[in-house]
Protein backbone atom coordinates (compact mmCIF):
# COMPACT_ATOMS: atom_id res chain seq x y z
CA UNK A 1 0.00 0.00 0.00
CA UNK A 2 1.69 3.10 -1.05
CA UNK A 3 2.11 6.00 1.39
CA UNK A 4 -0.26 8.83 -0.04
CA UNK A 5 -3.04 5.89 0.01
CA UNK A 6 -1.87 4.92 3.99
CA UNK A 7 -2.19 8.71 5.47
CA UNK A 8 -5.44 9.06 3.25
CA UNK A 9 -7.28 6.12 5.39
CA UNK A 10 -5.67 7.47 8.18
CA UNK A 11 -7.34 10.71 7.80
CA UNK A 12 -10.64 8.98 7.01
CA UNK A 13 -10.64 6.84 9.66
CA UNK A 14 -9.82 9.83 12.04
CA UNK A 15 -12.58 11.79 10.50
CA UNK A 16 -14.88 8.89 10.61
CA UNK A 17 -13.96 8.90 14.54
CA UNK A 18 -14.94 12.25 15.25
CA UNK A 19 -17.88 12.42 13.58
CA UNK A 20 -19.28 9.41 15.10
CA UNK A 21 -18.04 10.48 18.67
CA UNK A 22 -20.51 13.71 17.87
CA UNK A 23 -23.14 11.44 17.12
CA UNK A 24 -22.41 9.78 20.55
CA UNK A 25 -22.38 13.52 22.15
CA UNK A 26 -25.69 14.55 20.11
CA UNK A 27 -27.96 11.72 21.39
CA UNK A 28 -26.34 11.89 25.28
CA UNK A 29 -27.34 15.71 25.00
CA UNK A 30 -30.32 15.31 23.81
CA UNK A 31 -31.45 12.63 26.11
CA UNK A 32 -30.61 14.45 28.57
CA UNK A 33 -31.91 18.38 28.19
CA UNK A 34 -35.41 16.30 27.32
CA UNK A 35 -35.47 14.21 30.94
CA UNK A 36 -34.29 17.17 32.86
CA UNK A 37 -37.27 19.13 31.51
CA UNK A 38 -40.08 16.98 31.90
CA UNK A 39 -40.87 18.35 35.42
CA UNK A 40 -41.49 21.94 33.32
CA UNK A 41 -42.96 20.34 30.60
CA UNK A 42 -45.25 18.65 33.01
CA UNK A 43 -46.21 21.96 34.62
CA UNK A 44 -46.91 23.51 31.66
CA UNK A 45 -49.26 21.12 30.36
CA UNK A 46 -50.72 20.13 33.75
CA UNK A 47 -50.24 16.50 33.34
CA UNK A 48 -50.20 14.27 36.19
CA UNK A 49 -47.09 11.30 37.11
CA UNK A 50 -49.59 8.73 35.17
CA UNK A 51 -49.57 10.72 31.52
CA UNK A 52 -45.78 11.32 32.07
CA UNK A 53 -45.21 7.35 32.47
CA UNK A 54 -46.97 6.77 29.60
CA UNK A 55 -45.05 9.52 27.74
CA UNK A 56 -41.96 7.67 28.68
CA UNK A 57 -43.45 4.56 27.54
CA UNK A 58 -44.80 5.52 24.10
CA UNK A 59 -41.05 6.95 23.90
CA UNK A 60 -39.06 3.68 24.52
CA UNK A 61 -41.89 1.85 22.27
CA UNK A 62 -41.29 4.32 19.50
CA UNK A 63 -37.14 4.42 20.09
CA UNK A 64 -38.05 0.04 19.45
CA UNK A 65 -39.36 0.78 16.16
CA UNK A 66 -36.63 3.17 15.67
CA UNK A 67 -34.07 0.63 16.02
CA UNK A 68 -36.36 -1.05 13.65
CA UNK A 69 -36.05 1.57 10.58
CA UNK A 70 -32.68 1.85 11.25
CA UNK A 71 -31.97 -1.82 10.07
CA UNK A 72 -33.93 -1.16 7.29
CA UNK A 73 -32.22 1.89 6.00
CA UNK A 74 -28.89 0.42 6.91
CA UNK A 75 -29.84 -2.51 4.61
CA UNK A 76 -30.73 -0.53 1.59
CA UNK A 77 -28.25 2.73 2.05
CA UNK A 78 -26.05 2.02 4.96
CA UNK A 79 -26.07 3.47 8.89
CA UNK A 80 -24.33 6.51 7.72
CA UNK A 81 -27.74 7.64 6.22
CA UNK A 82 -29.92 5.78 9.29
CA UNK A 83 -27.49 7.72 11.57
CA UNK A 84 -28.36 11.29 9.43
CA UNK A 85 -32.52 10.28 9.23
CA UNK A 86 -32.35 9.59 12.77
CA UNK A 87 -30.69 12.98 13.67
CA UNK A 88 -32.81 14.79 11.54
CA UNK A 89 -35.78 13.36 13.26
CA UNK A 90 -34.38 14.53 16.79
CA UNK A 91 -33.38 18.41 15.22
CA UNK A 92 -37.19 18.42 14.12
CA UNK A 93 -39.02 16.57 17.11
CA UNK A 94 -37.20 18.62 20.03
CA UNK A 95 -38.39 22.27 18.84
CA UNK A 96 -42.10 20.60 18.62
CA UNK A 97 -41.65 19.85 22.34
CA UNK A 98 -40.24 23.26 23.17
CA UNK A 99 -42.90 24.70 21.14
CA UNK A 100 -46.24 25.74 22.72
CA UNK A 101 -48.50 23.41 20.76
CA UNK A 102 -51.61 21.73 22.15
CA UNK A 103 -51.38 18.18 24.25
CA UNK A 104 -51.89 15.74 21.24
CA UNK A 105 -49.13 17.54 19.44
CA UNK A 106 -47.08 17.76 22.26
CA UNK A 107 -47.21 13.61 22.76
CA UNK A 108 -46.73 13.20 18.97
CA UNK A 109 -43.60 15.61 19.06
CA UNK A 110 -42.40 12.93 21.55
CA UNK A 111 -43.01 9.90 19.54
CA UNK A 112 -40.99 11.51 16.41
CA UNK A 113 -38.11 11.70 19.17
CA UNK A 114 -38.44 8.28 20.44
CA UNK A 115 -38.05 7.39 16.20
CA UNK A 116 -34.97 9.72 16.41
CA UNK A 117 -33.84 8.47 19.28
CA UNK A 118 -34.19 4.54 18.13
CA UNK A 119 -32.62 5.24 14.93
CA UNK A 120 -29.59 7.09 16.61
CA UNK A 121 -29.41 4.22 19.24
CA UNK A 122 -29.24 1.43 16.35
CA UNK A 123 -27.58 3.65 13.78
CA UNK A 124 -24.01 5.15 16.32
CA UNK A 125 -23.76 1.87 17.35
CA UNK A 126 -23.34 0.55 13.80
CA UNK A 127 -21.11 3.18 12.86
CA UNK A 128 -19.28 2.87 15.84
CA UNK A 129 -18.43 -1.16 15.13
CA UNK A 130 -17.17 -0.26 11.54
CA UNK A 131 -14.68 2.57 12.89
CA UNK A 132 -13.50 -0.02 15.62
CA UNK A 133 -12.99 -2.49 12.87
CA UNK A 134 -11.01 -0.34 11.24
CA UNK A 135 -8.88 0.71 13.93
CA UNK A 136 -8.48 -2.49 14.67
CA UNK A 137 -8.37 -2.09 18.71
CA UNK A 138 -10.97 -1.53 21.01
CA UNK A 139 -13.03 2.06 20.68
CA UNK A 140 -16.40 1.66 21.64
CA UNK A 141 -15.85 2.63 25.50
CA UNK A 142 -14.52 6.15 24.10
CA UNK A 143 -17.98 6.73 22.07
CA UNK A 144 -19.77 6.20 25.05
CA UNK A 145 -17.97 8.19 27.03
CA UNK A 146 -18.58 11.08 24.88
CA UNK A 147 -22.45 10.10 25.54
CA UNK A 148 -22.23 10.36 29.25
CA UNK A 149 -20.01 13.47 29.42
CA UNK A 150 -22.59 15.45 26.99
CA UNK A 151 -25.44 14.02 29.19
CA UNK A 152 -24.21 15.53 31.87
CA UNK A 153 -23.38 18.86 30.13
CA UNK A 154 -27.26 18.72 29.03
CA UNK A 155 -28.09 18.34 32.78
CA UNK A 156 -26.16 21.30 33.19
CA UNK A 157 -27.64 23.68 30.91
CA UNK A 158 -31.01 23.00 31.74
CA UNK A 159 -30.38 23.64 35.10
CA UNK A 160 -28.43 26.81 34.39
CA UNK A 161 -31.48 28.26 32.25
CA UNK A 162 -33.65 27.17 35.02
CA UNK A 163 -34.75 30.38 36.36
CA UNK A 164 -35.50 31.65 32.93
CA UNK A 165 -39.17 31.91 31.95
CA UNK A 166 -39.01 29.64 28.92
CA UNK A 167 -36.00 27.43 30.25
CA UNK A 168 -37.30 24.35 28.74
CA UNK A 169 -37.34 25.46 24.85
CA UNK A 170 -33.78 26.78 25.62
CA UNK A 171 -32.65 23.66 26.31
CA UNK A 172 -34.62 21.69 23.94
CA UNK A 173 -34.00 24.01 21.03
CA UNK A 174 -30.10 24.06 21.97
CA UNK A 175 -30.35 20.06 21.63
CA UNK A 176 -31.91 20.10 18.13
CA UNK A 177 -29.59 22.60 17.01
CA UNK A 178 -26.80 20.13 18.17
CA UNK A 179 -28.23 17.52 16.43
CA UNK A 180 -28.49 19.15 13.49
CA UNK A 181 -25.06 20.09 13.11
CA UNK A 182 -23.77 16.86 13.64
CA UNK A 183 -26.46 15.91 11.10
CA UNK A 184 -24.76 17.83 8.79
CA UNK A 185 -20.93 16.66 9.71
CA UNK A 186 -21.51 13.00 9.64
CA UNK A 187 -22.74 13.59 5.91
CA UNK A 188 -19.21 13.65 5.18
CA UNK A 189 -17.88 12.19 8.27
CA UNK A 190 -20.11 8.88 8.78
CA UNK A 191 -18.69 5.35 7.41
CA UNK A 192 -20.11 5.03 3.85
CA UNK A 193 -20.04 1.19 4.22
CA UNK A 194 -23.15 -0.84 3.39
CA UNK A 195 -22.05 -4.15 5.63
CA UNK A 196 -24.29 -6.53 3.93
CA UNK A 197 -21.84 -6.23 1.00
CA UNK A 198 -19.29 -8.67 2.36
CA UNK A 199 -15.13 -8.86 1.72
CA UNK A 200 -14.14 -10.47 -1.56
CA UNK A 201 -12.50 -13.40 0.45
CA UNK A 202 -15.77 -13.23 2.97
CA UNK A 203 -18.39 -15.80 2.66
CA UNK A 204 -21.23 -14.07 0.56
CA UNK A 205 -24.01 -15.50 2.73
CA UNK A 206 -24.70 -16.77 6.32
CA UNK A 207 -27.38 -16.50 8.78
CA UNK A 208 -27.74 -13.89 11.10
CA UNK A 209 -26.36 -15.26 14.34
CA UNK A 210 -29.26 -14.95 16.35
CA UNK A 211 -27.55 -17.22 19.54
CA UNK A 212 -24.98 -14.91 19.53
CA UNK A 213 -27.47 -11.70 19.26
CA UNK A 214 -29.58 -13.04 22.39
CA UNK A 215 -26.89 -13.68 24.38
CA UNK A 216 -25.18 -10.36 23.80
CA UNK A 217 -28.81 -8.47 24.01
CA UNK A 218 -29.33 -10.42 27.63
CA UNK A 219 -26.47 -8.28 28.97
CA UNK A 220 -27.49 -4.91 27.46
CA UNK A 221 -31.04 -6.23 28.60
CA UNK A 222 -29.49 -6.36 32.05
CA UNK A 223 -27.10 -3.60 31.93
CA UNK A 224 -30.52 -1.33 31.18
CA UNK A 225 -32.36 -2.58 34.24
CA UNK A 226 -29.40 -1.38 36.34
CA UNK A 227 -29.77 1.59 34.36
CA UNK A 228 -33.23 2.57 34.50
CA UNK A 229 -33.64 1.32 38.01
CA UNK A 230 -30.68 3.81 39.19
CA UNK A 231 -32.12 6.56 37.02
CA UNK A 232 -35.89 5.96 38.21
CA UNK A 233 -35.16 5.49 41.88
CA UNK A 234 -32.23 6.36 43.17
CA UNK A 235 -33.01 10.19 44.20
CA UNK A 236 -36.37 8.71 45.49
CA UNK A 237 -34.76 5.86 47.87
CA UNK A 238 -32.50 8.12 49.35
CA UNK A 239 -35.25 11.35 49.79
CA UNK A 240 -38.43 9.39 50.58
CA UNK A 241 -36.34 5.78 52.11
CA UNK A 242 -33.82 7.41 53.85
CA UNK A 243 -34.72 10.20 54.79
CA UNK A 244 -31.59 12.04 52.83
CA UNK A 245 -32.24 16.28 52.35
CA UNK A 246 -32.59 17.68 49.22
CA UNK A 247 -28.88 18.64 48.89
CA UNK A 248 -28.12 14.61 49.24
CA UNK A 249 -30.92 13.14 48.05
CA UNK A 250 -29.25 13.35 43.76
CA UNK A 251 -25.90 12.39 44.93
CA UNK A 252 -26.76 8.71 44.45
CA UNK A 253 -27.60 9.43 40.44
CA UNK A 254 -24.91 11.93 40.09
CA UNK A 255 -22.09 9.31 41.54
CA UNK A 256 -23.72 6.64 39.28
CA UNK A 257 -23.25 9.10 36.34
CA UNK A 258 -19.53 9.89 37.44
CA UNK A 259 -18.66 5.66 37.99
CA UNK A 260 -20.27 5.16 34.43
CA UNK A 261 -17.77 8.31 32.93
CA UNK A 262 -14.80 7.47 34.21
CA UNK A 263 -15.40 3.22 33.18
CA UNK A 264 -16.11 4.65 29.87
CA UNK A 265 -12.82 6.96 29.59
CA UNK A 266 -10.73 3.78 30.45
CA UNK A 267 -12.30 0.88 29.60
CA UNK A 268 -10.40 1.06 25.83
CA UNK A 269 -7.48 1.19 27.53
CA UNK A 270 -7.93 -1.72 30.00
CA UNK A 271 -9.22 -3.92 27.23
CA UNK A 272 -6.42 -3.84 24.87
CA UNK A 273 -4.71 -4.31 28.28
CA UNK A 274 -6.42 -7.82 30.02
CA UNK A 275 -9.31 -8.64 27.27
CA UNK A 276 -12.92 -8.27 27.31
CA UNK A 277 -13.50 -10.77 28.93
CA UNK A 278 -11.38 -9.73 32.43
CA UNK A 279 -13.33 -6.48 32.15
CA UNK A 280 -16.94 -7.91 31.70
CA UNK A 281 -16.30 -9.94 35.50
CA UNK A 282 -14.88 -7.47 37.00
CA UNK A 283 -17.05 -4.41 36.56
CA UNK A 284 -20.41 -7.11 36.56
CA UNK A 285 -18.73 -8.12 40.04
CA UNK A 286 -18.72 -4.52 41.21
CA UNK A 287 -21.93 -3.83 39.79
CA UNK A 288 -23.82 -6.80 41.98
CA UNK A 289 -22.01 -5.86 44.45
CA UNK A 290 -23.07 -2.05 44.48
CA UNK A 291 -26.92 -3.41 44.14
CA UNK A 292 -25.62 -5.31 47.26
CA UNK A 293 -24.90 -2.44 49.16
CA UNK A 294 -28.08 -0.63 48.46
CA UNK A 295 -30.44 -3.48 49.22
CA UNK A 296 -28.78 -4.23 52.77
CA UNK A 297 -27.32 -0.95 53.99
CA UNK A 298 -29.89 1.43 54.99
CA UNK A 299 -27.70 4.73 55.01
CA UNK A 300 -27.18 7.53 52.36
CA UNK A 301 -23.52 7.02 52.76
CA UNK A 302 -23.87 3.05 51.23
CA UNK A 303 -26.46 4.11 48.68
CA UNK A 304 -23.97 6.87 47.06
CA UNK A 305 -21.57 3.85 46.96
CA UNK A 306 -23.47 1.39 45.75
CA UNK A 307 -24.91 3.46 43.34
CA UNK A 308 -21.13 4.71 42.34
CA UNK A 309 -20.34 0.36 42.00
CA UNK A 310 -23.51 -0.44 39.40
CA UNK A 311 -22.14 2.94 37.46
CA UNK A 312 -18.84 0.67 36.82
CA UNK A 313 -20.60 -2.28 35.25
CA UNK A 314 -23.23 -0.14 33.31
CA UNK A 315 -20.53 2.14 32.17
CA UNK A 316 -17.90 -1.18 30.85
CA UNK A 317 -20.73 -3.87 29.69
CA UNK A 318 -23.36 -1.90 27.79
CA UNK A 319 -20.27 -0.93 25.05
CA UNK A 320 -18.64 -4.40 25.29
CA UNK A 321 -21.41 -5.77 24.22
CA UNK A 322 -21.95 -3.81 21.36
CA UNK A 323 -18.63 -4.59 20.46
CA UNK A 324 -18.94 -8.16 20.65
CA UNK A 325 -22.00 -8.29 18.69
CA UNK A 326 -20.17 -6.12 15.96
CA UNK A 327 -17.63 -9.14 15.23
CA UNK A 328 -20.57 -11.97 15.47
CA UNK A 329 -21.02 -11.85 11.50
CA UNK A 330 -18.60 -8.40 10.34
CA UNK A 331 -20.89 -8.35 7.16
CA UNK A 332 -23.72 -8.06 8.79
CA UNK A 333 -23.15 -6.01 11.40
CA UNK A 334 -25.89 -3.92 11.18
CA UNK A 335 -28.33 -5.99 11.10
CA UNK A 336 -27.08 -7.53 14.45
CA UNK A 337 -26.56 -4.21 16.41
CA UNK A 338 -30.22 -2.92 15.51
CA UNK A 339 -31.39 -6.63 16.83
CA UNK A 340 -29.21 -6.48 20.08
CA UNK A 341 -30.26 -2.54 20.64
CA UNK A 342 -33.76 -3.71 21.14
CA UNK A 343 -33.19 -4.94 24.17
CA UNK A 344 -31.69 -1.59 25.64
CA UNK A 345 -35.67 -0.75 25.69
CA UNK A 346 -36.67 -3.87 27.07
CA UNK A 347 -34.22 -3.60 29.74
CA UNK A 348 -35.03 0.30 29.99
CA UNK A 349 -38.87 -0.15 31.08
CA UNK A 350 -38.38 -3.06 33.06
CA UNK A 351 -35.84 -1.46 35.37
CA UNK A 352 -38.46 1.35 35.72
CA UNK A 353 -41.66 -0.51 36.11
CA UNK A 354 -40.92 -4.02 37.83
CA UNK A 355 -38.47 -1.94 40.45
CA UNK A 356 -41.61 0.08 40.99
CA UNK A 357 -43.78 -3.16 41.53
CA UNK A 358 -41.38 -4.82 43.67
CA UNK A 359 -41.06 -1.72 46.05
CA UNK A 360 -45.04 -1.90 46.45
CA UNK A 361 -44.62 -5.23 48.32
CA UNK A 362 -41.15 -5.53 49.72
CA UNK A 363 -39.24 -1.70 49.97
CA UNK A 364 -37.45 -0.14 47.44
CA UNK A 365 -34.30 -1.32 49.24
CA UNK A 366 -35.23 -4.96 48.53
CA UNK A 367 -36.32 -4.20 44.73
CA UNK A 368 -32.57 -3.57 43.77
CA UNK A 369 -32.36 -6.84 44.29
CA UNK A 370 -33.82 -7.24 41.25
CA UNK A 371 -31.12 -5.93 38.92
CA UNK A 372 -28.26 -7.59 41.00
CA UNK A 373 -29.86 -11.01 39.99
CA UNK A 374 -30.01 -10.11 36.32
CA UNK A 375 -26.41 -9.51 36.25
CA UNK A 376 -25.12 -12.67 37.53
CA UNK A 377 -25.91 -14.58 34.52
CA UNK A 378 -23.59 -12.45 32.32
CA UNK A 379 -20.72 -13.86 34.68
CA UNK A 380 -21.46 -17.04 33.11
CA UNK A 381 -21.81 -15.14 29.78
CA UNK A 382 -18.98 -13.43 30.18
CA UNK A 383 -16.15 -15.52 28.65
CA UNK A 384 -18.35 -15.27 24.66
CA UNK A 385 -17.10 -11.56 24.84
CA UNK A 386 -13.84 -12.78 22.89
CA UNK A 387 -10.67 -12.16 22.42
CA UNK A 388 -9.21 -8.20 23.50
CA UNK A 389 -8.18 -7.26 19.74
CA UNK A 390 -11.48 -6.90 17.41
CA UNK A 391 -10.86 -8.50 14.19
CA UNK A 392 -10.06 -6.10 11.20
CA UNK A 393 -12.39 -5.19 8.74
Amino acid sequence: MSAPTTVQSSVGLERSRVAVSASYAAQGFGYAVVVTSLPNLKSRYAIDDTVVSLIVLLVCVAAAGGSVLADRLALRWGSRVALVVGLLLKAVALPLIASPVGLPEFIAAFAIYGVGLGIVDAGGAMQGVLVQQRAGVSVMAGFFAWYTGAAILGALLVSAVAGTASNASIALVAGAAVALGVAILGVRGFDPRLTRVPAPDAAPQGKLPHRGIALFGTVVLAAFVVDSAVSTWSTVYLHDVLLSGAVIAPLGYAAYQAAILVTRIGADVLVRRYGRTVVAVCTTVLAIVGCLVVATLPSAGAAVAGFALAGFGVGALVPLAFSAAGELHEARSDEVIARVNLFNYAGAVLGAVLVGLLADSTGLAAAFLLPAALLVPVLFLAHRFGSRRPARA
